[in-house]
C-alpha cells in the first residue's frame, strides 16, 4: 500500500488520496457541510429531500441524462445525509476516475434539483418517515440522538413531516448554495488513482468555485442524563442508554474504543454473556462507540420482552459500570479480553482496506474529526500499542455520568 498525499486545493478544499496497489477499482467520498444539522430550525428535511435530488441530475444532464452518463462509466453512487454532512459516494474502476469526477463534482457545484423532481422526493421522504411506526427500534434510537446528542445534530437524517411538507424548491437551491463551499467540503479517494494527476484534474475541474459556510454551533442538551419512556402498543422494549466519552482527537479514544469491544465484541463479550445467554433476558444486545471532533458517545442497546425489561435495563447498567474495575464492583478488563478486543478491531481494520470505498470514506472521516488522514498501519500500531495495565487505568478514573435513557414499549414495562 502507497503511503497517504494530502492536498488543499487552491479552491481551500481538502482532498486526501491513498493509492492501494493491487485493486482496479477507486472510490470517491465527498463530504459537503449540508447535513440535517445545517438545515432552518423551520425547514428540517432540505437535507433528506437533497440527498435524493442530487441523484437527479446536474449540470448540462437532465436526470435521465446523468443516469446514462454514471451507468456508461459503471458507477456505483449513493447519497447520503448526517447531521454534520452530505456524504457523495461513487466506487468505479480506476481508469474512469477522471470522467467520474467530472459528473460528481456538477453534482456538488450544479444540481439542476429541478422543480417537477421535488414532489416525488417529498412523497419518497414521508412515505420513510411514515414507515418508522413499524421500526420500533429506529423510533428508539432516533429518539436518544434527540435527547442526547448536542443541538442541532440531534435532529433526524429522516427529517420531520412539517419540514419536510413546508420546504420548496427555492428552500432547497438557496441552502445547497449557502453549504456546498469548498471550504467546509472533504475528499477522500482510494484505490486505484495517480495523486497527482488527480490533483491536477481537480484543479481544472474546481476552478472559481470558492467561499466558506457558516460554521454549526454546538448548544447544550438539557436533556441529557435524564430518563424518557415512549408508550408503544407493541409485545417488546427497546432499551437505548447513551453516555458521554472521549473525542476522536482524545488519546482516551483508542482506549474507549477497545473497552466497548470487551463490552460487545461478539459472543464472548460481556453483555451477550451476561444479559443474554446466563439470564435469557433479551433477543439482542450491544454497545458501540461513535465519535465526532468535539464529542464522543458510548451507547448501549437491549431488545427485550415487558416482562424482562426492568431486570435487562438493570443489569445492562451493571455490566456498564462493572468493567471500570474493583471499586465499581468488577475486576477490570483481563488480557484474554483484550487480545479478544484487538483481534476483532484487527480484522475489522482488514476487511476496511480491502474495500477502496471504506477507506475513502475512512479519510474523508479522519480530516474532519482529527485534522488528517491516519494510514491503516497507524491505526494497527495504535491499536496494538495498548497494554492491559494502560487500559485498566484509564476505565479507573472513567468518569461515569449519568447515562441518556430511553425506553420504548407498553407503559410500566421499565
Amino acid at each position: 500500500m502507497s503511503a497517504l498525499t494530502s492536498h488543499t486545493l487552491s479552491c481551500g478544499m481538502p482532498v486526501v488520496i491513498e493509492p492501494i496497489a493491487g485493486v482496479r477499482s477507486a472510490a470517491v467520498s465527498w463530504l459537503v457541510p449540508a447535513g440535517v444539522g445545517t438545515d432552518p430550525a423551520n425547514r428540517v428535511g432540505l437535507g433528506t429531500l437533497l440527498s435524493e435530488l442530487l441523484l437527479r441530475g446536474a449540470g448540462d444532464r437532465s436526470s435521465r441524462a446523468f443516469a446514462d452518463e454514471m451507468d456508461r462509466l459503471g458507477v456505483a453512487r449513493g447519497v447520503d445525509v448526517t447531521p454534520r454532512f452530505m456524504r457523495l459516494s461513487a466506487t468505479m474502476i480506476g481508469e474512469r476516475l477522471p470522467e467520474a469526477l467530472a459528473v460528481i463534482a456538477d453534482m456538488v457545484r450544479r444540481p439542476r434539483l429541478e422543480a417537477d423532481a421535488v414532489e416525488p422526493a417529498r412523497a419518497l421522504a414521508l412515505q420513510a418517515l411514515a414507515g418508522l411506526k413499524d421500526n420500533p427500534q429506529e423510533r428508539a434510537a432516533i429518539l436518544l440522538a434527540q435527547r442526547h446528542n448536542h443541538p442541532p445534530l440531534n435532529r433526524p437524517t429522516l427529517g420531520t413531516a412539517e419540514g419536510l411538507t413546508a420546504a420548496t424548491r427555492q428552500d432547497l437551491a438557496a441552502h445547497w448554495a449557502s453549504r456546498a463551499l469548498p471550504g467546509g467540503c472533504i475528499l477522500g479517494i482510494a484505490g486505484a488513482v495517480e495523486p497527482a494527476r488527480t490533483v491536477e484534474h481537480l484543479e481544472r475541474l474546481l476552478g472559481g468555485w470558492a467561499g466558506t459556510p457558516t460554521p454549526l454551533t454546538l448548544g447544550p442538551s438539557p436533556t441529557r442524563g435524564t430518563r424518557f419512556h415512549e408508550p408503544d402498543a407493541s409485545n417488546q422494549v427497546q432499551i437505548f442508554a447513551a453516555w458521554d466519552a472521549p473525542a476522536e482527537r482524545d488519546p482516551d479514544s483508542v482506549l474507549e474504543r477497545l473497552a466497548v469491544a470487551v463490552l460487545s465484541g461478539g459472543s464472548a463479550s460481556r453483555l451477550f454473556t451476561e444479559v443474554r445467554e446466563k439470564r435469557a433476558l433479551c433477543y439482542a444486545v450491544s454497545a458501540s462507540y461513535a465519535t465526532d471532533r468535539e464529542y464522543g458517545r458510548t451507547t448501549a442497546y437491549v431488545g427485550t420482552t415487558p416482562e424482562r425489561a426492568r431486570e435487562s435495563l438493570d443489569v445492562l447498567m451493571r455490566e456498564m459500570r462493572r468493567i471500570n474495575g474493583p471499586e465499581s464492583g468488577g475486576g477490570g478488563v483481563s488480557d484474554e479480553e483484550l487480545q479478544r478486543a484487538k483481534i476483532g478491531a484487527r480484522t475489522g481494520l482488514v476487511f476496511s482496506g480491502e474495500s477502496t470505498q471504506a477507506r475513502a470514506s475512512a479519510l474523508a472521516g479522519d480530516v474532519h474529526r482529527l485534522g488528517r488522514a491516519r494510514t491503516l498501519a497507524e491505526a494497527a500500531a495504535q491499536i496494538e500499542s495498548v497494554t492491559l495495565e494502560q487500559l485498566n487505568a484509564y476505565l479507573a478514573r472513567r468518569p461515569w455520568t449519568e447515562p441518556t435513557v430511553v425506553t420504548l414499549g407498553p407503559a410500566g414495562a421499565v
